[in-house]
């Protein structure tokens, strides 16, 4: 595993503090402390004191913020519950419905657990000299966390537990490429493995700060591009092709036993959505707004962009396309939407519709691998596109390092002439190429970091206790097999 071992080195290499504070610039300082000091005739030291205390501002609590963030958390974890298992649930045929909705309800549970244990900890804390790709254990079981702790201007329980509802879809989405033949304890101890090795160290080099891995790259991911849809599309690529194709596929046809309830679930998804995107700002302020625009727009443009295609190729529209579209589009705009407006918005919904409907339509018939409810058609390829646009589409007023997708040289000067753009934005023009070959990097680590290890899971899972149910068992149904229990009277 040279690969493995090269990032890991690179990796320990970077050794910057967590959560460093961000100081105001000197020359903001100095005036402020001057004139304290000339007005009240303060000493030197008090003066440093001055500056100490201008430095490490107290956290205050936004009641605004707190409650838009309650509301952000609710929204995350109805996506899991219902808005997956509904979605996954219909997908199915009827003899493992129930094994769906039972693999989602026990994740939430089972992943709540391990975040309070130990995965907030290694996610979100000072690693040391693993900071860059990997937190540390001063948080196990949360011990240092009371009712006034903050983060920024919400209190850090709301955080912790925000950050929990993505622990918990994350494996959750992985499901629907082994959906109908892995066994129930090979879910379980997948998912929790997966989540220590894969989950937790993309995470923390994504949104731990100052020190993490693609924090100093300069990686732009708002609300889990790499974190959530690469790292588990590459999972659930690797698992249905270690798993094997379900018995019959591709000769026999294998149709979704209710697409009204996924339907349902997709539109639970989507509402869901703008908890997950606008509620990352962590605030109720004009970024989260914005994120709550782009989500829209681009939901609503990959949607109608799948519906289109499959009426030119087939005459009709279908519901599972047009839902397809709409979690394709999600997908996308997911990385971007702190740091895109609508054009953005609308160029990555209709990369989304078209990539996605090529992930699950086309992709896997032709490299024939049986991803069951095309977890990585729709999560892998829409992060891919959605990480790699957010690259070229980051707006500098938002937060993004460009601004001026289309100026270079001479181009930038007569903007600046013409007053289109400021000297700051024209600081920023021209970096483009730069910020794709961040986001490039950001999406080969995910990709070889979840791939290998992800594979060698699977594989110590499988020498154990086994991957995938007895044949017969298949033919019976995941229902009855592994939970005694039949979601329907077939």
């Amino acid at each position: 595993m040279p690969l493995l071992r090269l990032l890991t080195i690179v990796a320990t290499l970077v050794s910057l503090q967590l959560f460093t504070l961000e100081l105001p610039a000197a020359d903001e300082l100095v005036p402020a402390v001057s004139n304290v000091a000339a007005d009240a005739a303060v000493s030197d030291a008090t003066a440093d004191a001055v500056v100490s205390v201008a430095a490490e501002p107290e956290a205050v609590l936004s009641a605004g913020d707190t409650a838009w963030m309650l509301t952000a958390t609710a929204l995350v974890l109805f996506m899991t519950l219902p808005g997956l298992a509904l979605f996954y649930g219909g997908l199915v045929r009827a003899k493992n419905v129930l094994s769906v909705l039972v693999q989602c309800f026990a994740l939430a549970g089972i992943m709540s657990l391990l975040w309070v244990v130990v995965g907030y900890s290694l996610a979100f804390t000072n690693g040391g000299s693993t900071q860059a790709w990997l937190g540390g254990f001063s948080q196990l079981f949360l011990k240092d966390l009371k009712v006034d702790s903050m983060t920024g201007s919400i209190p850090e329980s709301i955080f912790v537990t925000f950050q929990m509802t993505f622990f918990i879809i994350t494996p959750a989405l992985i499901a629907g490429a082994y959906a109908e033949r892995m066994k129930f304890a090979a879910m379980v101890l997948f998912s929790v493995l997966w989540g220590l090795t894969c989950y937790l160290p993309i995470c923390h080099m994504a949104w731990a700060g100052e020190g993490a891995l693609f924090h100093t790259w300069g990686v732009l991911d708002f609300a889990g591009g790499t974190v959530v849809h690469i790292n588990a599309g590459i999972a659930a690529l690797v698992a249905c092709i270690m798993i094997g194709k379900r018995r019959g596929y591709p000769q026999e046809p294998i149709k979704p036993h209710n697409l009204t309830m996924t339907v349902t679930g997709a539109a639970l998804l989507w509402v869901g959505w703008f908890g997950f995107n606008a509620g990352s700002q962590l605030a109720a302020d004009g970024t989260a707004g914005m994120a709550m625009l782009v989500t829209q727009v681009s939901a609503a443009t990959a949607a109608v962009t799948w519906m289109l295609i499959e009426w030119v190729k087939h005459g009709k529209p279908s519901a599972l396309g047009l839902v397809s579209g709409a979690v394709g589009g999600l997908v996308g705009i997911t990385p971007a939407s702190g740091t895109v407006g609508v054009p953005g918005a609308l160029v990555i919904g209709v990369a989304c519709g078209f990539g996605c409907y090529f992930g699950a339509v086309t992709l896997k018939h032709m490299f024939k691998y049986d991803d069951s409810l095309d977890a990585f058609g729709v999560h892998g390829v829409g992060g891919i596109i959605g990480a790699l646009l957010t690259g070229l589409f980051a707006s500098h007023q938002l937060g993004g390092s460009v601004d001026s997708l289309f100026l270079s040289g001479g181009a930038i000067q007569a903007a600046l002439a013409d007053g289109s753009i400021d000297a700051e934005a024209a600081a920023s023009a021209g970096t483009v190429a730069g910020q794709v070959w961040a986001q490039l990097l950001s999406i080969i680590v995910t990709v070889a970091w979840s791939g290998i290890l992800s594979a060698i899971i699977l594989f110590v899972i499988d020498k154990t206790v086994g991957l995938r149910v007895a044949s017969d068992s298949e033919s019976t149904g995941l229902d009855l097999s592994e939970h005694d229990e039949q979601g329907y009277i077939i």
